[in-house]
């Protein structure tokens, strides 16, 4: 039961930093950062002692309630290492004040709970129950037919006479963690210091803040922010460190979860958990859960054990051919976010007398290669993150523990890497538990990738299965030669999940008997646009249900590409009008470019949100005109 942090492995994932640095200047400059985090630690360690003790001295004279209580719930060390922890992870663009502050304050709490779990004995219950119950769980369903948590209310009934964790976690309210994070930022950016001449030699040394306020537009709103110093930021980059540190809590479980018995308890041993994702600073929902009569929540909480409890894997030979492109350059058109040597020059800085539209193409062009750059640096992060947590799961079967939001649709509690993520992380997911495909498994295997292809979405599945057995040469070459060969998965819709198809397909039907290969090949199924299903479904549409399959039709329908034709009929009855935007249009409008905005618009995205939907969709058109 890891109650702390959890490091991942990156030996490997940044070998473009590695082909650009000697490795010398590497190991020296790694060798700098962690003499500079050994000495911000001693520094903020006397600085938080200070801190305390003026509080302490404050709660003295003055009746007023102050954080004083709260800097003692833990080791002195604990607060100092949540603090570096978070300043390595910021980004240099820097971060919200209020949510470094937040997630900071959730740190603290995260492990003043297990330690109030430790001084309470109940670790020695959770164990003893943990123990009974997974050895229920490995008689693979054979207990009389009981639901996890009904085998864990069981056992507690047996133990302890009757329910003995139910009120073990007690919440914070969020303006408290709040002010306790932000406390403790404050002490960051007050004495956290670097030399000024770390990277460029200077006469006058002097130290200068690593961390510092600026003020930044969200829309309409001003927000405060933390952003780091950009000696900081290079010297981070330079070292390209081989781990990372992420809280247990965000990292799938390599156990299986506790299950749901009530909104405060389940899905991890140690770690705080809610039932019900909310706004921070929400409570209302919260206290609607509990005033709940727990019969009527059984239904639920039983649900979302049973999505907890399937165990799963990853696809190794599938990892190693998406690390392998992440470490050359990336590819944006497979989702692999290129690193920032791949990102736009600034322009040149205007010399001599320049006009007012000069200056203004000038300051466009920056601002949008900053933008550029900053979105580049946070797909490339969002990308290594979910990279180094497959990496560092290779090996091992592991668990999602589920809950819901107010609306009652699941989600994986772990955020960054899930089976509801990317077409990347999909594809390398498979269930730990393998099944006979069967007499008709080989078959659906592929209708589902004739499903990723985007290809055939208006033709019957006998028809899919057929076009698919017209391809083999192309499905094999795939699974033989995914870089090297045809490249035939690079033109679908999902790639990475038509390419681990294509290498399943290739197994099952090259093994002695397909209908016995044992698969652990998820097949996604899904709703044909669910918003619209809803709508046609409420108002008895029945033109509205046949374009999104809720009546019965000799081939399946496809709403957008219905929609598209429709788009489609328009443009030309506008060109033959003049009309330059339509006739620059000529050959563009297809499916993928109408499907998010078709999607969202019963979700109530407004007219300049699908504006930008389609301008993103005709940006990643090659051949459409830029221009325009």
């Amino acid at each position: 039961m890891r109650n702390r942090s959890c490091q991942t492995n990156l030996i490997g994932f940044y070998e473009e930093v590695s082909k650009n640095l000697d490795s010398g200047i590497a190991v020296d400059v790694r060798a700098l950062l962690n003499d500079l985090r050994c000495h911000w630690k001693k520094v903020l360690l006397q600085a938080f002692r200070d801190s305390k003790n003026q509080l302490e001295r404050n709660s003295r004279t003055s009746r007023r309630m102050n954080l004083y209580p709260f800097l003692c719930l833990l080791e002195e060390e604990q607060y100092i290492d949540i603090m570096v922890q978070s300043l390595t992870s910021l980004p240099p663009t820097g971060e919200s004040f209020l949510l470094i502050s937040r997630d900071v304050g959730n740190q603290i709490y995260n492990r003043f709970s297990i330690r109030k779990k430790q001084q309470a004995f109940h670790i020695e219950k959770i164990q003893s129950l943990y123990r009974d119950f997974c050895q229920l769980l490995a008689k693979n369903g054979k207990v009389s037919g009981l639901l996890p948590r009904e085998m864990w209310e069981k056992l507690e009934h047996e133990k302890y006479g009757g329910p003995c964790l139910l009120n073990v976690e007690t919440s914070w309210p969020n303006s408290l963690v709040v002010q306790l994070g932000t406390h403790l930022v404050d002490l960051m950016v007050q004495e956290i210091k670097i030399q000024n001449n770390l990277l460029s030699p200077r006469s006058d040394t002097k130290f200068i803040p690593v961390l510092y306020h600026m003020y930044s537009f969200r829309s309409t709103r001003q927000i405060g922010l933390i952003k780091p110093h950009p000696i900081f930021s290079q010297i981070l980059l330079d070292a390209s460190e081989s781990s990372l540190t992420f809280e247990s809590l965000v990292m799938p479980m390599l156990c299986p979860p506790v299950p749901w018995l009530s909104p405060r308890f389940g899905a991890y041993l140690l770690n705080p958990a809610k039932l019900m994702r909310s706004l921070d600073g929400a409570v209302q929902h919260q206290l609607l859960l509990e005033k709940c009569p727990p019969g009527q929540l059984h239904p639920v909480l039983d649900s979302l054990n049973q999505l907890g409890l399937c165990a799963w894997r990853i696809n190794q030979p599938l990892l190693d051919i998406i690390v392998s492109i992440f470490n050359e350059k990336g590819n944006e058109k497979l989702d692999i976010p290129p690193p920032l040597s791949e990102a736009p020059k600034l322009p040149d800085q205007l010399q001599g007398e320049t006009s007012s539209l000069e200056k203004m193409t000038y300051q466009r062009e920056l601002t949008r290669c900053r933008k550029k750059t900053s979105e580049m640096h946070s797909l490339r992060m969002d990308a290594l993150y979910k990279l180094s947590i497959a990496n560092h799961l290779r090996e091992k079967n592991f668990w999602f523990p589920h809950n819901m939001d107010f609306r009652g649709r699941t989600y994986p509690c772990p955020p960054y890497f899930n089976h509801l993520g990317s077409d990347v992380t999909r594809a390398l997911l498979l269930f730990a538990e393998g099944k006979p495909l069967g007499p008709k498994g080989l078959e659906w295997l592929k209708t589902h990738l004739i499903n990723l292809t985007g290809l055939k979405k208006r033709s019957s599945l006998k028809e899919r299965r057929e076009y698919a057995d017209t391809i083999m040469k192309d499905i094999l070459d795939s699974a033989d030669q995914p870089l090297n060969g045809k490249r035939w998965w690079m033109e679908a819709d999902e790639p990475w999940q038509a390419l681990a198809c294509c290498m399943e397909i290739a197994k099952a039907s090259r093994s002695p008997d397909p209908t016995k290969y044992i698969s652990h090949f998820p097949v996604h199924q899904d709703g044909s646009c669910n918003g619209l299903q809803h709508y046609a479904a409420l108002g008895r549409d029945e033109i509205g249900a046949r374009s999104v399959n809720l009546m019965p039709c000799k081939s399946p329908q496809d709403v957008y590409s219905g929609v598209a034709q429709q788009v489609e009929e328009f443009r030309q009855r506008d060109a033959k009008r003049g009309l330059k935007i339509a006739q620059v249009l000529d050959g563009f409008i297809g499916r993928k470019v109408v499907k998010q905005t078709v999607m969202t618009v019963v979700y109530g995205v407004t007219r300049y949100g699908g504006r930008l939907q389609i301008e993103k969709r005709l940006r990643e058109l090659e051949a459409f005109p830029q221009e325009y």
